[in-house]
């Protein structure tokens, strides 16, 4: 078993290194294209056995529990650029401040927070113009001047805001919690992942083949939850819940929900980028951008498997329950959400993945009574805790061996507000980021029209 284990995670050790190795070689002939072809093919070669190399040296040094060391993550995430700088050189020809202006800011909206947010652009705006003046201090052959290569501006834009970055920001802010474990030494993480390279409102027939199960589409009259008494725990009483509250989460598919998106400004670039780039091509996590986009309505709906064990007559014979949420006029995906209920030392969580392409990002979230008047409480499922259970967490899912690779995303934090007034159900969904609030979600829940 031993020399079982040894041998896996030498051949993924090497699958890695291969992997550096071609991102190294395209990264050395992108940064040596303008030389000629013959300095193209070298600098591949380069490349590849420097960047194969620096990864060797990395996972080597490596300890069981820590992500890569960053100089070595930093020298990809520069390698990365440089393919992707070329490609833009070649196709806008709008020279290397402006390359190395978007570069650092695509790196600075990856960091999420605020401050990274800003400095992206800022310090690929300043790279590029020092790339430029050096170069016309020193001209080329013949004194002529050539324009620095948008491969090179990218490249040297994302590896100087990233030391910059981690010179100012020292606090990590993703921490490795467990490197190729069983699904259940990870009880927060919802082990689904998308097959595809696109979610999109089908995934949960698509996961039904792959589990086997039977797969159906739009239950009437079923939960994103079979009971809330799953959640009772020192923090919430299911007893004292509003009997609306209580019907929403156990008969979700009987309200119909309209949503109010409220962003704060300065989030809104990174997001428009988020956006275009991620959330859109994967059909996944594409929240309104605005409330005029939100009033096209929402459609919601529960997809589920049932029967993937072939042992029916159990309690919950409902083995995957997929909350859908769509535009109501194109289809186009809101939300695809897989919605799970564990209990841990007699506390009920609520975990929620959102499936992505060989992997899947969770938010596990503790229940806590809200006050309420009338016929009883609101329900808070809340994110931020001193418990080491809720948080958000992103997932790697290995698809020969099921192993899972899970990242604890420190910083983010949600919080949804679940109540009654005035006779209305209502919630809002708030978001975090390092402490900054920078999106609530208002929804109303009304019942629909009974089916004909």
């Amino acid at each position: 078993m031993f020399r079982e284990a040894v041998g896996s995670l030498g051949v993924v050790k090497a699958q890695q290194i291969g992997t550096a190795s071609v991102i190294g070689g395209l990264a050395g002939a992108a940064l040596t294209a303008h030389r000629g072809r013959a300095a193209a093919a070298i600098g591949a070669l380069a490349g590849a056995a420097g960047l194969a190399a620096a990864e060797a040296v990395a996972r080597a040094r490596q300890r069981p529990g820590e992500i890569p060391a960053l100089w070595s993550r930093i020298l990809m995430s520069g390698a990365l650029a440089a393919p992707l700088g070329w490609a833009a050189d070649r196709l806008t020809g709008t020279g290397p401040v402006p390359v190395a202006t978007a570069a650092g800011a695509a790196a600075g909206a990856l960091g999420l927070r605020p401050q990274k947010v800003l400095l992206g652009p800022a310090a690929g705006a300043a790279i590029g113009l020092v790339l430029t003046s050096l170069h016309r201090v020193r001209p080329g052959v013949g004194g002529r001047s050539r324009p620095v290569a948008g491969s090179v501006a990218a490249a040297a834009a994302v590896v100087g805001y990233r030391v910059t970055s981690a010179l100012l920001f020292r606090d990590p802010q993703v921490s490795l919690l467990a490197e190729r474990v069983k699904a259940e030494d990870v009880p927060f993480v919802v082990p689904l992942a998308s097959q595809a390279s696109y979610v999109g409102t089908g995934y949960v027939r698509s996961l039904a083949q792959v589990l086997g199960g039977t797969y159906t589409p739009d239950v009437a009259d079923i939960g994103i939850v079979a009971s809330l008494d799953e959640l009772a725990g020192p923090s919430f009483d299911p007893a004292g819940t509003d009997p609306l509250v209580r019907e929403f989460y156990e008969h979700t598919t009987r309200f119909a929900l309209d949503i109010v998106p409220q962003w704060r400004l300065w989030v809104r670039p990174g997001y428009l980028l988020y956006r275009t780039l991620l959330a859109r091509p994967l059909g996944q996590a594409n929240v309104p951008m605005s409330q005029r986009e939100a009033q096209h309505g929402v459609r919601s709906r529960i997809d589920t498997i049932t029967s993937v064990d072939g042992t029916p007559g159990a309690a919950d014979p409902v083995a995957v329950r997929g909350w859908i949420r769509s535009r109501a006029d194109t289809g186009e995906p809101i939300y695809v959400g897989i919605y799970t209920t564990y209990r841990h030392e007699d506390r009920g969580y609520v975990s929620v993945g959102f499936p992505l392409p060989q992997a899947s990002f969770t938010a596990t979230l503790l229940p806590r009574a809200r006050p309420g008047a009338g016929n009883g409480q609101g329900l808070v499922l809340d994110s931020r805790s001193e418990l080491d259970q809720p948080g958000h967490y992103l997932t790697y899912i290995d698809a020969q061996t099921a192993e899972l690779t899970t990242a604890a995303v420190r910083g983010f934090a949600e919080r949804l507000d679940v109540y009654v007034e005035a006779g209305e159900l209502r919630a809002e969904h708030a978001f975090w980021v390092f402490g900054l609030p920078f999106l609530v979600l208002r929804y109303r829940m009304h019942r629909k029209p009974p089916r004909a």
